[in-house]
């Protein structure tokens, strides 16, 4: 159970919200209002409070620097996107709440029936959801996008890219150190300061050592944090001064073995592959790998529901390369199917929350089956529906600022913007794996909207000061084909 320092944590969040944005610009409170309480606040703990979504590590940043800058800032919101395919997809995305209630009424019932007795009894039971219901998930889905909204506003010239960039880089330099700790000493912190360990201690051991966790939910999620940092600072190294280049170099290499010491092989894949990539290809072969990510992470269901996954040639890779891995994801691989299966008694609006798209006992009720990625949750959760708003919307910049290079040539796109269509790639295909969409995923992905419509502007494929130039002169505009992304 977390111990009173943990609520306290919780509850005096929205100050520090207030003193960063009172002390430091915009661009910078925005970003570690929200990383700082991804990063430091206690995992699990959580106010819950009458027909409103549970107040915890993630809601209470976003809902802190949402109700900052609506009336503590003298800055104007307007977080609603430009482009049309992403106004349609935020919509989507909230308002797939409600056919998912109203749809899911009826109450899932586990029973018992003697073969002697003709008595049913009645063992446990999910409640249905009801109207009323409707008002906490749409808050929750609001919430829960106020990251990306913001940021599509506040972060998209490139002064916000390259803040985001650098605030990965030193998040993740920082978490080092109690990162080294654990790694050293075995994962306690959280234990140390909130008085309680968040999963499974025997997941935290592997190849003889521990890997770290701090105060994230798990080792997993602060491997993927740790690969962030370092395809970030790869980044910043490639366009840094020459008299700064040997430290911003360190730095990469420094990040590069925290990366080794989590012992995560998929984070571990993504640093050693991408990082390369960063610091000496083309931006445009970045940008088209960050697009390939997100078209395999967007398909992906769909290849699952048809049966076209190689699952057994995948297996059999991961076998070779080590056999505890792809024990771990033979796992993975039987839940999914038994989701999916369950998931498609109501694959349009999902079977909704409290458990109620898992597989469980028919008696007892227990939970037989656990899901891992991402994308079976929301799946599950919101079905077909949810998943291409979710999904869609994450996509949906690297496709813009892919198609604006195609257009526009290489030199047009800042080379701030391909290392972060990359960390977003990868994290969509680690969502297929884990459950680690978090308040990070939907920064990056707000920032690289605001500017990819920044270049694009609506209803013109045109850059925005050629956009300038041509209403200077006085000619007739020439016809063309018009894109509304």
């Amino acid at each position: 159970m977390p111990n009173g320092l943990a609520y306290l944590m919780l509850m005096i969040w929205p100050m520090v919200c207030l003193v960063l944005f009172r002390t430091q610009k915009l661009e910078r409170a925005l970003i570690w209002s929200i990383l700082g309480g991804y990063l430091f606040l206690p995992p699990l703990a959580e106010f819950n409070l009458p027909l409103v979504p549970a107040m915890d590590k993630t809601s209470i940043p976003n809902l802190s620097v949402l109700l900052i800058l609506l009336f503590g800032v003298q800055h104007r919101v307007n977080p609603w996107p430009h482009a049309r395919t992403a106004q349609l997809l935020v919509a989507g995305l909230i308002l797939s709440a409600i056919p998912t209630v109203l749809t899911n009424g009826d109450p899932i019932t586990f029973e018992v029936l003697r073969d002697a007795d003709p008595i049913v009894f009645i063992v446990d039971q999910l409640p249905g959801q009801s109207v009323r219901d409707i008002g906490s998930v749409l808050i929750a889905q609001i919430l829960s996008l106020v990251p990306f909204l913001l940021a599509r506003q506040f972060l998209a010239s490139e002064s916000g890219l390259r803040e985001l960039l650098t605030a990965l880089m030193v998040g993740a330099l920082v978490y080092s150190v109690p990162s080294l700790i654990e790694i050293r000493l075995s994962p306690q912190i959280n234990v140390w300061v909130y008085g309680f360990f968040q999963h499974s201690f025997e997941q935290m051991m592997r190849a003889g050592g521990f890997r770290p966790i701090v105060f994230l939910p798990h080792g997993l999620w602060l491997a993927l944090f740790v690969c962030t940092g370092l395809i970030a600072a790869a980044g910043l190294a490639r366009v840094a001064e020459p008299e700064r280049r040997l430290r911003a170099f360190a730095i990469v290499a420094y990040l590069a073995v925290l990366l080794v010491l989590c012992k995560s092989l998929a984070s571990l894949a993504y640093g050693l592959a991408l990082t390369p990539l960063v610091l000496f290809a083309p931006i445009r072969w970045q940008v088209r790998l960050a697009l390939l990510f997100a078209v395999v992470a967007v398909v992906y269901p769909m290849l699952r529901n048809f049966q076209l996954v190689p699952l057994d040639a995948i297996l059999a890779q991961a076998e070779a390369i080590n056999p505890a891995r792809a024990q771990s994801l033979e796992y993975r691989f039987n839940n999914e199917e038994q989701l999916l299966a369950r998931a498609a008694e109501k694959p349009l609006f999902g079977w909704g929350g409290w458990g109620r798209s898992l597989i469980r006992d028919g008696e007892t009720g227990q939970i037989l089956s656990i899901p891992d990625g991402r994308w079976i949750i929301i799946f599950g959760t919101f079905g077909w529906l949810g998943y291409i708003c979710e999904f869609g919307l994450l996509a949906l910049p690297i496709v813009m600022l892919a198609v604006y290079m195609r257009r526009q040539g290489e030199g047009a796109l800042s080379p701030l913007v391909a290392p972060l269509c990359l960390i977003l790639g990868i994290t969509m295909v680690d969502m297929l794996l884990n459950a680690t969409l978090t308040p990070l995923t939907w920064l990056t992905a707000g920032a690289l909207l605001g500017h990819a419509e920044r270049l694009m502007p609506r209803g013109s494929v045109a850059p925005r000061h050629a956009l300038g130039q041509a209403a200077m002169t006085p000619t007739r505009p020439r016809e063309g084909k018009r894109t509304v992304l």
